[in-house]
């Protein structure tokens, strides 16, 4: 496979669909259950967009507009029904369960609203974790991870479990741990919604600073002021994008 130029989109998203099947229903009739003949759910409808190394693009929209489904897509978490997404030039529909999961370990960092924390380890452990899967030396790593932890201000926290934090520090236990592999594509979902102003103005700063290093981010938020950072913004509404 050919490899990207550096001047190529990280993530280029072509007419994506992304529509769901309700659930099963049971016949009356039969002992037995079968696909239901109810019209799918489309939560996202012919969707493009481009996002550039070092660029910016915010998500804007209501609740049901479309946000999410568009973050799982674009973070190798889903598929699209039709339409097509690559991400560092690989399409993801072409690769396998596994093949994505390597995907986001070697591109992709996330930060979604469940911070996926795991309870029984400290803040540091935490953000280490993605820096164990690529085989990072215990060293390292735990310098790394201390480090993405100063950055988020919570240099004095490291040896906390998610339990001993609030869930501001835990957001940001998240975002350090989303930013530890200097990725090149991060998304981040309601990044400063637990977060208060000065924090978040804090943790906003990081991401531009990722974005001078060429990492593609993208935010999907309510708050004008986390938008303000954006390059562009892409609106959607009813899972279709709004703007021009």
């Amino acid at each position: 496979m050919a490899q990207p130029s550096p001047d190529d989109p990280v993530v280029r998203c072509r007419n994506v669909t992304r529509s769901y099947t309700r659930g099963q229903q049971r016949s009356r009739w039969l002992n037995r259950t079968h696909r239901s003949e109810q019209p799918t759910v489309t939560a996202l409808e012919d969707v493009s967009l481009e996002v550039s190394p070092g660029e910016i693009l915010g998500i804007k929209g209501p609740s049901g507009s479309g946000k999410s489904t568009l973050l799982h897509l674009l973070g190798a978490l889903d598929t699209p029904t039709s339409g097509t997404i690559s991400i560092t030039g690989q399409s993801i529909s072409d690769l396998s369960q596994n093949q994505r999961a390597r995907l986001r370990l070697d591109s992709i960092g996330i930060v979604f609203q469940r911070f996926h924390l795991l309870s029984a380890l400290p803040a540091v452990s935490n953000v280490a974790l993605p820096l164990v899967e690529r085989g990072v030396s215990k060293s390292k790593r735990r310098n790394r991870a201390s480090e993405a932890l100063h950055r988020v201000g919570l240099g004095e926290r490291q040896s906390h479990t998610p339990g001993e934090l609030s869930g501001g520090e835990q957001q940001r236990v998240a975002i350090a741990r989303a930013l530890v592999t200097s990725p090149d594509v991060l998304i981040a979902d309601e990044p400063t919604g637990e977060l208060d102003t000065a924090t978040g103005d804090r943790i906003l700063t990081l991401f531009e600073d990722a974005a001078d290093d060429d990492t593609a981010i993208v935010i999907a938020s309510h708050d004008d002021p986390t938008l303000a950072i954006a390059d562009r913004v892409v609106n959607l509404r009813d899972g279709n994008r709004i703007d021009a």
